[in-house]
């Protein structure tokens, strides 16, 4: 029963509490940059998610097996970077040989994922949560989830706002960070959230 507790705590806070993207603000090119049209931003959610999982798992046997058993744990982020990036040219290869439109929607995009930083950060916040391998692949994958919801939210907003009446001023750009702002702010209320 305690298993299934720290793995409900590890869901609920990689998803709402600790979110990559409102709590932690790690991630955030990504967001702003894939977060226009809904449907690029669910493209890139799901990668992200696939990568933190996938990333979660490996670099968590590499920590194990390789890094602490010959004491190079002075090489982790290196170590981890290298894995992160093996993982998106994998899924930037399949996806443009499986799902060319998506490929092609991602565009440039597509590549920032090997240098988001909530992805090295899910990574190095497992070894450093101290988290086995179980919980480091749910709080990989939540943690993505989390991420998804915060882009496609986002997403949802922005396309709304091309409605909205709001002054000359905050056009493109400036409305769109005020809009991340009042999010992380109602995200802020999951902070409180006990289990």
């Amino acid at each position: 029963m305690d298993q299934l507790h720290e793995l409900l705590v590890i869901t609920l806070g990689a998803i709402l509490a600790n979110n990559f993207i409102f709590s932690q603000f790690l991630g955030i090119c990504p967001f702003l940059g894939v977060s226009k049209k809904v449907d690029t931003a669910v493209g890139m959610g799901i990668a992200v998610t696939f990568v933190m999982g996938l990333a979660s798992a490996i670099t968590w046997v590499v920590n194990e097996f390789i890094l602490v058993r010959f004491g190079l744990m002075y090489m982790q982020t290196v170590a981890f970077i290298l894995v992160i990036a093996s993982l998106v040219q994998f899924i930037e290869m399949f996806l443009q040989k499986s799902m060319p439109s998506l490929y092609t929607a991602l565009g440039v995009y597509l590549p920032l994922i090997t240098t988001n930083c909530a992805v090295l950060g899910v990574a190095l916040l497992n070894i450093q949560s101290g988290y086995g391998f179980i919980s480091s692949v749910v709080y990989g994958v939540t943690g993505g989830i989390g991420f998804l919801l915060a882009i496609v939210l986002f997403a949802s907003i922005r396309e709304r706002l091309v409605f909205a009446d709001y002054p000359k001023s905050f056009e493109g750009f400036p409305i769109a960070l005020v809009t991340a702002g009042l999010m992380a702010l109602a995200f802020m209320g999951f902070s409180g959230l006990s289990i």
